[in-house]
């Protein structure tokens, strides 16, 4: 029957039950699972042991190479390509070069967030398993809700059940993919 399963999905009755019930399950050895609420909530993510950020890198990596690219390419404009020598200054001026190197750093930076957020969290994503769990749609009003997967190593469909139903959950679904 497992293998039927997406998962097990728990409602709850608040933000603090859910986080309660998060640090539990991690606690007790899940590690695949998801947390769904109308709101964010302080250190939920962190308590599902969710404590790897990769979209500041990400940020970094790409502020570097719009810097670096509108450095590059003033340098080329400015010195190989058509270098025009105006007063007297050195060809290769770079405090003239600060303003563009700094802001195309600024836009790439802003495209990798947000090319980076996007991919990192697998939107966009018209379907999943939780959908079709009757009451899930009330996760984007005042629903609180834990879901863990059937890929996970501990889950056993009775076992799974029977922790979520000690942690007070008010109901616990089957999730069908």
């Amino acid at each position: 029957m497992a293998e039927n399963l997406y998962g097990l999905l728990a409602e709850f009755d608040g933000p603090d039950e859910l986080l309660k019930a998060a640090k539990d399950s991690y606690a007790e050895g899940y590690r695949k699972m998801d947390a769904y609420s109308p709101m964010p909530i302080h250190d939920l993510s962190e308590s599902m042991g969710y404590d790897k950020h990769r979209v500041p890198i990400i940020v970094l990596i790409c502020a570097l190479l719009g810097a670096c690219s509108g450095f590059g390419l003033q340098y080329w404009v400015s010195v190989i390509d058509y270098p025009l020598n105006v007063g007297g200054r050195p060809l290769l001026s770079w405090p003239s070069f600060i303003p563009v190197t700094f802001e195309l750093g600024v836009l790439f930076s802003a495209f990798g967030a947000l090319i980076g957020m996007l991919i990192l969290n697998g939107l966009p994503r018209p379907y999943h398993p939780v959908f079709n769990v009757p009451n899930f749609e009330r996760a984007s009003g005042d629903g609180f809700f834990l879901c863990i997967e059937a890929e996970d190593p501990k889950f056993d469909i009775t076992e799974t059940r029977a922790f979520l139903e000690s942690l007070k959950a008010k109901k616990v679904d089957d999730v069908e993919p």
